[in-house]
């Protein structure tokens, strides 16, 4: 089902009726090839494909209707809402950033996703312990969001954090790997409220 989010304040139910499944949020999911494949190989999971596009969701909607994904909805959200008050604390298992706008030159690099204050929104929308997946198809703007991330008290290094998802990929990174380029991802564990 295909779900709109306003820029009104408003909590979202991140299960979608379904508590008790653990959430992953795809988010800026593009054409939603990484949502497909991660929902059809985890059934047990509530897969949470957010975009602005509604024409993309709205073939992803459709696609996931013939293929009988029950487990994926379709959020058409913005992101910094999303992260910012949408969602409520501690609601999301695990969330992947794959491939955003790199906005490579200097004077649109304030519009990039990737920011401490981002960041800082996601974990407190991920649980303890979950997992922040981030890869991008630029080199400039993979540092970017290492240095970002690695700069955060509360998000620690976690390699196995997509072990089981390794292989999925976007329509972006099949695009770069095609031409030989590679695309390397970032997995972060969120420690918040672990005693240090």
């Amino acid at each position: 089902m295909l779900h709109i989010a306003t820029n009104t304040y408003q909590v979202l139910d991140p299960w979608f009726g379904r508590q008790g499944s653990p959430v992953e949020l795809d988010l800026g999911c593009g054409k939603g090839r990484f949502a497909m494949e991660l929902a059809r190989r985890h059934p047990d999971r509530l897969v949470v494909a957010a975009d602005l596009m509604l024409g993309r969701l709205r073939r992803l909607d459709r696609r996931a209707s013939r293929d009988g994904l029950g487990n994926l909805e379709c959020l058409r959200a913005n992101s910094l809402d999303l992260a910012g008050f949408q969602f409520p604390d501690n609601s999301i298992d695990r969330i992947h950033i794959l491939c955003p706008d790199p906005w490579p030159k200097d004077r649109h690099r304030c519009k990039r996703l990737v920011t401490s204050d981002f960041l800082t929104r996601l974990a407190r929308i991920l649980v303890p312990g979950g997992i922040l997946h981030m890869a991008s198809d630029h080199p400039p703007y993979q540092e970017t969001m290492l240095n970002v991330v690695e700069g955060l008290p509360f998000f620690e290094a976690a390699v196995d954090g997509i072990a089981d998802i390794a292989d999925i990929r976007t329509d972006f990174e099949l695009m770069w790997l095609d031409q030989n380029k590679t695309v390397p991802h970032l997995a972060y564990r969120c420690c918040k409220g672990k005693e240090n």
